[in-house]
């Protein structure tokens, strides 16, 4: 298994994410007592028997199974062109924001949908600061002068939403999709934007201060031409 990493900009830090390894296969924390189990089995397994091609080849197939668990497990990314779900009829979907999705974190796992779809939280000051809505979707909803500060927003989807003066203050919205979202004003103070997309976003007057972006992602991030001379600067865009 190969580990790629991705280089950052002059003015940023990378994110750790977090795996449990063992002999050598990486496994998210979901598969950890599994593995366990397999493990605990396996040292009643007599020493020279451990260095057999027959087990080595047991170890192969274990870790490999336990990859593709791991995937399977983990909320989908929507892709550009994948229909969304159906609306969800939750008669309080909407509030579902103000606690957010408790186990989702950084990886987007999530025992039920967070579909924030239409929803109008225009200058929320409190429910929303330190919020994880991971994975969340949040198609046309409306998050003006909303705090967003120190949210996290991974694998969320964005696309065609309204963040106009959100406050995003030390927030993680890594591989987020702000496609066609207007983002103008809002504020990307100390911000994570690694893997997040921005095709034909509004960025006027946006501001990038110490934002934590990766270099092939700051590139693409610097083609919108909406982006302010002074945003511009701050991102580092040649």
């Amino acid at each position: 298994m190969v580990t790629l990493s991705t280089p950052l900009s002059h003015n940023s830090l990378s994110s750790p994410q977090l795996s449990t390894k063992r002999h050598g296969c990486p496994l998210h924390q979901p598969h950890a007592d599994m593995f366990s189990s397999m493990e605990a089995a396996s040292k009643r397994v007599p020493k020279f028997e451990e260095s057999s091609s027959p087990f080595k080849e047991l170890r192969t197939v274990a870790c490999g199974l336990l990859a593709v668990c791991t995937v399977a497990t983990a909320s989908p990314v929507i892709a550009a062109n994948q229909r969304l779900p159906p609306l969800s009829t939750e008669p309080n979907r909407c509030e579902r924001a103000f606690v957010g999705n408790t186990i989702g974190q950084a990886n987007g796992v999530y025992d039920k949908p967070l579909d924030l779809r239409f929803c109008d939280y225009t200058n929320e000051k409190s429910n929303l600061k330190g919020k994880s809505l991971a994975a969340a979707l949040m198609s046309d909803a409306k998050f003006d002068g909303a705090d967003m500060s120190e949210a996290v927003m991974s694998k969320a989807y964005a696309v065609g939403a309204s963040f106009k003066g959100t406050d995003f203050s030390n927030a993680v919205l890594d591989r987020v999709n702000f496609g066609k979202a207007n983002l103008q004003g809002a504020i990307f103070k100390n911000t994570v934007l690694s893997g997040s997309t921005f095709d034909n976003a509004q960025l006027q007057d946006a501001v990038f201060e110490d934002t934590i972006i990766g270099y092939i992602d700051l590139q693409k991030l610097c083609t919108n031409t909406s982006i302010s001379a002074e945003g511009r600067v701050e991102l580092g865009c040649r």
